[in-house]
């Protein structure tokens, strides 16, 4: 739906006057439509299986490639930014191996709830403002579960550009921003596109625990922290858990490493400070937990999607990785675990601590394959 000129600026003014009050730290808009490479990036992200066993990616890839696939209507896509940037943004994986690394993005609310609500507040207001101008039009809020291509989209708005490390990044928030788009069908005009401003720098991709990156701007999910502790439900691979270390929930060393961040204010946002606990939780607390008291823990936190079995396996590496031999007690009982990714995961960590004769009276009521093959390789002394 085509606007006059002079309702387009009131309507683009009244957007990033209220997206401010809404607690926004960005926002710019663009046409609802893509450039052809988008769509040719994804399908060889795609083609080299770099989405691992997301398979939904690539069953929304024409979808994701299209804004007008997902909504045929949309002429105009706002693009909100929230900064979620912590006031320590050194590399944020702690020292200290008796705790657990939670990613930044999940030490708090979930934010698909805080920004989504926001949006559709935006949204409304946008509305109501457009019908005091005579103007009548429709929105569409999404927040990272819809198959949209938010960081291609940002950058064509101008909000960042797409680093080497994949992710959005801006002049004034650093990595650290979460993102939210409002679809309309008010015609509002294009933001001036940002530029690639990484110049010769591979902070990010020097930082990267597991070489996930097969070349800049190109990000393997199979080899990503995130992708393993998070997306990934059966047995880490081996050749990830000692990278891994002491992170059961993410991963932030691409987006911590970046110079870009120097120009990033610590979030006042207060639903995204996060509390002490999901700071620094200790492992031997986490092990212990069943499923209600997992759900009760992480209840509002985006740690709670992921379910009890993969977030002790996680913390089973972590555990594994601690060099800590006063863990051990807090493992064992997972050799009993209902779930056989657990209990491989208790073997391999009971393995690093050296735990090797406990092992041996264990093995001989496993029978599931995966968690047999975890003895083996454990008390054969192959390379763990």
């Amino acid at each position: 739906m085509s606007q006059n000129t002079k309702s387009v600026n009131k309507l683009r003014q009244f957007l990033r006057a209220e997206a401010t009050n809404l607690g926004f730290s960005g926002v710019a808009i663009t046409t609802a439509h893509l450039p052809d490479e988008v769509a040719s990036d994804l399908s060889e992200f795609l083609g080299h299986d770099y989405h691992g066993t997301m398979d939904w990616m690539v069953e929304t890839a024409k979808r994701r490639s299209s804004p007008t696939q997902l909504w045929g209507e949309a002429r105009s896509v706002i693009l909100l930014a929230m900064n979620y940037a912590p006031e320590d943004q050194a590399l944020i994986c702690p020292a200290d191996k008796e705790v657990g690394a939670i990613s930044v993005y999940a030490q708090h609310r979930d934010y698909h709830d805080l920004i989504k609500g926001r949006l559709k507040t935006l949204a409304s207001k946008l509305i109501s403002r457009a019908k005091e101008l005579g103007e009548d039009g429709d929105v569409k809020v999404f927040v990272d579960t819809a198959p949209v291509m938010e960081k291609p989209l940002a950058q064509k708005a101008g909000l960042g550009w797409q680093g080497k490390h994949t992710n959005l990044v801006s002049r004034q928030l650093g990595s650290w921003f979460f993102l939210g788009s409002i679809f309309t069908t008010f015609d509002l005009g294009q933001d001036q596109p940002e530029i690639d401003n990484c110049g010769s720098c591979r902070s990010c991709l020097d930082a990267c625990p597991t070489n996930a990156f097969p070349a800049p701007y190109q990000i393997d999910a199979r080899r990503c922290i995130s992708y393993l502790t998070i997306e990934h439900k059966g047995p880490i691979p081996h050749e990830f858990r000692k990278p891994i270390g002491n992170r059961i929930y993410g991963c932030d060393d691409c987006l911590a490493a970046c110079p870009w961040n120097k120009f990033a204010n610590s979030s006042n946002e207060i639903k995204l400070l996060a509390p002490d606990d999901y700071k620094l939780p200790q492992l031997r607390d986490l092990l212990g937990l069943d499923d209600q008291m997992f759900r009760s823990q992480f209840s509002g936190s985006p740690v709670k999607r992921i379910g009890r079995n993969r977030f002790i396996r996680n913390c089973l590496i972590a555990a594994g990785n601690s060099a800590q031999p006063e863990l051990v007690d807090y493992i064992q009982p997972h050799l009993a675990d209902g779930d056989p990714v657990v209990r491989g995961a208790a073997v391999w960590a009971m393995a690093q601590l050296g735990e090797h004769k406990t092992l041996r009276s264990f093995s001989n009521n496993e029978t599931d394959s995966s968690v047999l093959d975890e003895f083996e390789r454990a008390v054969s002394g192959a390379v763990l």
